[in-house]
């Protein structure tokens, strides 16, 4: 393997390949410290109650520059087994007993998910390491940054509608097979769609997901309130609509460029969301041919939303629309001879009578 002059290796025997500074070694040591193994293991029953393992050879794992970081975990560069990884660290406080199980819990079931999702619009997971205190998920590394960070470096409303277009079929594929595995994502939003080289969008972080038969309410929910559906901030039984919503808002952000509801705080938001039917405003610029969908899946009602295998149809249908004209989402509005009658399915009105 081809060795980096920025990169450390932890192996079995725990040195190093370049000098720490002080400060560094500080920094890094109550982390890597818990790297020095052969690798741990995370078991889980599978569906026909058998024993799954991903086990983490940690002597091939080289650890780079931390890039990001959460409350409990930091995200470095590195390499494991001669492939470019984003190295997620999770770290259990002692303090915390129910924090620290909660983590735990959720590392496992990220790790269970990762294992088992196999698309081109999915992140890629490579391995896990368990070794508590901290934990450990190797992935995919994806140049291109998260696409809130590539959204915010952009001018507001600048991004092109086939671009919007583009980058939105790649998170309504994702999502739609993501769901098709009876997966719900509940943290749907912008800090966790990755872009790689050619701009391919990723869903990632599947640290709050779950399996639809397996979830509750929405009781002591941690997901993000300008991103979560009604129902979700009001704490009720949910169904894959809420990544549906969520789907909307990333779509308003994709055509914006902006934070939603910047004006209010968390809590703020949540309320006028709840209480009284808010969402952020559409732009002047927004294409009709978005306008519509992005109601529909906003709706405050679920059951009026439409799911992502529609949803993919639709966007799908444009992107043949722009491929005959350029123009096509700019010029386009309803009742014009470029109808899009094959991406809508028909709707007959009811003939009951009351």
């Amino acid at each position: 393997m081809k060795r980096f002059s920025w990169f450390k290796q932890i192996s079995n025997n725990g040195k190093l390949e370049r000098r720490l500074s002080l400060g560094e070694y500080k920094r890094a040591v109550s982390w890597s410290k818990y790297l020095v193994s052969s690798g741990g293991e995370i078991k889980a029953k599978g569906e026909e109650e058998e024993e799954l393992e991903w086990s983490a050879d940690m002597s091939q794992l080289f650890i780079g520059n931390k890039f990001a970081m959460g409350r409990h975990s930091r995200i470095y560069r590195g390499v494991y087994k001669q492939n470019d990884v984003a190295v997620k660290l999770i770290s259990q406080p002692e303090e915390d007993r129910d924090l620290a199980s909660m983590l735990e819990r959720q590392f496992t079931s990220e790790v269970v998910m990762l294992f088992h999702l196999k698309h081109p619009n999915i992140i890629t997971f490579f391995a896990a390491c368990k070794k508590p205190p901290v934990f450990c998920i190797i992935n995919e590394y994806l140049s291109g940054g998260s696409l809130r960070a590539f959204l915010h470096q952009q001018e507001p409303y600048s991004l092109h509608p086939n671009l919007v277009l583009k980058l939105a079929i790649d998170i309504a594929r994702g999502m739609q097979y993501l769901h098709s595995q009876g997966i719900l994502h509940r943290d749907l939003k912008s800090e966790n769609l990755l872009l790689d080289e050619n701009m391919r969008v990723k869903v990632a972080d599947f640290g709050i997901s779950c399996l639809e038969s397996q979830c509750g309410s929405a009781k002591g929910f941690t997901g993000t309130y300008r991103w979560m559906a009604p129902e979700m901030i009001k704490e009720k039984r949910h169904t894959k609509k809420i990544d549906v919503y969520s789907f909307a808002i990333v779509m308003w952000e994709l055509l914006t460029a902006l934070t939603p509801f910047d004006n209010m705080t968390p809590e703020q938001a949540a309320f006028a969301v709840c209480q009284k039917n808010a969402r952020p405003p559409l732009p002047a610029s927004c294409p009709w041919a978005f306008r519509g969908l992005i109601k529909r899946c906003w709706s405050s009602k679920p059951e009026k939303r439409p799911g992502f295998d529609e949803i993919v149809k639709v966007l799908e249908g444009y992107a043949v629309s722009v491929e005959q004209d350029p123009d096509f989402l700019a010029t386009y509005k309803p009742g014009d001879d470029r109808t899009l009658f094959i991406c809508y399915p028909r709707r007959h009105k009811s003939t009951s009578t009351r």
